[in-house]
């Protein structure tokens, strides 16, 4: 195969060509998802009006013939080129430690959130993350705090929607 560029012949590795159809079959499969999801929403008024499923059944169509635009350059050998410009080195291995601290984070707020409310789950969030990629820790928790709260203030004051405050329930700022 040559490069899209000209220059030369490109080596692609099986599991290159793997990852192209994976990528492919999962737009596919999301587009599929998108299409049965949307049969459920309720439509009231006449037939002639576009109603609320249009919107669904318009990306789910998008996203099937996208997948399969995908899968089928795959399979006629035209496949995505790397980024030059992305500034990895790909001789460095995958740190798990910080994956799972990361999953962990994640998994800590999906928890906080029903027990102790946005702000506070927010801030483990933010928190959590910054840590695990290496920043200071009393300054990453300044940060969390100050944009877990702005957050909330925004979400509940500015907007008018209720985000959980949990433990804060009853700062005037934070209910909605």
């Amino acid at each position: 195969m040559t490069s899209p560029e000209g220059s030369g012949p490109r080596v692609v590795s099986r599991s290159a060509r793997a990852e192209e159809y994976v990528f492919g079959a999962l737009v596919v499969g999301l587009g599929v998802f998108t299409l049965v999801d949307a049969t459920s929403i309720a439509a009231r008024g006449s037939m002639g009006a576009v109603g609320p499923r249009a919107f669904p059944y318009a990306v789910g169509v998008l996203l099937v013939v996208t997948g399969v635009a995908a899968v089928v350059a795959t399979a006629r050998g035209r496949l995505g080129s790397a980024e030059d410009a992305e500034d990895v080195d790909p001789a460095v291995r995958t740190d798990w430690v910080t994956v799972a601290k990361l999953v962990a984070v994640l998994v800590a707020h999906l928890v906080l959130i029903d027990v102790a409310g946005w702000p506070v789950a927010a801030v483990a969030l933010f928190f959590g993350a910054a840590w695990s990629l290496g920043a200071v820790w009393w300054k990453a928790l300044g940060v969390a705090v100050v944009l877990a709260l702005v957050v909330q203030v925004l979400f509940a004051s500015g907007l008018g929607l209720s985000l959980p405050a949990g433990v804060l329930e009853g700062v005037p700022l934070l209910d909605g």
